[in-house]
């Protein structure tokens, strides 16, 4: 069983929803340690106190928010509980119901699991069949870790989830970003259109792995034993002399690679009925 990182209620109208959140990824980092190289010792950190230039122990580090140059408010544990009280601390209080697809994917911060705390498993279900049916997700705000955020609930195979969501002034705007009206040339259009056609399928994360890190453990393994590594050479592609001509190369190699993959699965499929064709033969033989 999971360890819950947090401890709740979902607040719908009068109604509380008893909850225990419990992180929804695992991700897989490799995590690297600092060393000094000729003794192969840790390297370690200190807090300095940069006004005497001497280390200070923790009991004596407070945090602080500067209002100007060097002036600072000193807040206290009590200063973080008060201000959370007041937002409204472990509930999570839904605001609106609103379609899921209405919201933007670059909102999406990072996604938790909602799931019963013990005795209130009937009203979680009331909660999460009542969003079934509606179709609906629930944007709702909630205090974590001395921070208000805003999030959506949503059912994902049978539990409820949280996708904690960036506020909209945190998404920085794309004007001096995305190029303005452009003309567009329509055989390059023709093409590029064709190319994405190609390349069109079902969305299937299993498909995608982190290559790099398992490139970069294969090294370690080597390492450790003692190898040799050297990165390959690179080789240097000719590139098209224009975009319509890159399109053109893209297309015919994308589809050169279908029909490969086409021949390669036929011939799987061939060679899988042989066997069952030459007991067939043989049975009417005999």
């Amino acid at each position: 069983m999971p360890r819950a990182i947090w401890t709740g209620a979902i607040s719908f109208g009068l109604v509380n929803v008893p909850v225990r959140v419990y992180t929804a990824i695992s991700e897989h980092d490799l995590h690297f340690n600092l060393l000094h190289e000729p003794d192969r010792g840790r390297i370690g950190y200190q807090k300095v106190c940069k006004a005497e230039e001497k280390p200070v122990p923790d009991d004596e580090v407070v945090k602080a928010f500067e209002i100007e140059k060097d002036e600072f408010v000193v807040l206290s544990d009590e200063d973080f509980e008060a201000a959370a009280a007041e937002a409204g601390a472990r509930t999570i209080d839904i605001t609106d119901f609103v379609p899921y697809d209405d919201i933007d994917p670059i909102y999406f911060e990072r996604t938790y699991y909602l799931g019963p705390e013990d005795g209130s498993e009937k009203v979680y279900a009331l909660l999460r069949e009542a969003m079934e049916k509606a179709g609906l997700a629930a944007v709702a705000r909630f205090v974590m870790r001395d921070r208000q955020h805003v999030g959506v609930l949503r059912v994902r195979e049978g539990a409820i989830t949280l996708e904690r969501l960036y506020f909209a002034d945190e998404i920085r705007p794309v004007d001096d970003i995305a190029p303005g009206k452009l003309k567009v040339d329509a055989k390059e259009l023709k093409l590029a259109s064709s190319l994405i056609e190609q390349f069109t399928g079902d969305w299937e994360p299993e498909r995608y792995s982190d290559d790099y890190r398992d490139r970069l453990m294969d090294v370690v393994k080597k390492k450790q034993k003692g190898e040799t590594v050297t990165p390959p050479a690179s080789e240097d592609e000719e590139e098209p002399a224009d975009l319509l001509e890159a399109l053109r190369a893209s297309v015919e190699a994308s589809k050169r690679g279908s029909r490969s993959k086409s021949k390669t699965t036929n011939s799987r499929k061939r060679g899988s009925r042989k066997p069952a064709a030459r007991r067939a033969a043989k049975s009417r033989r005999s």
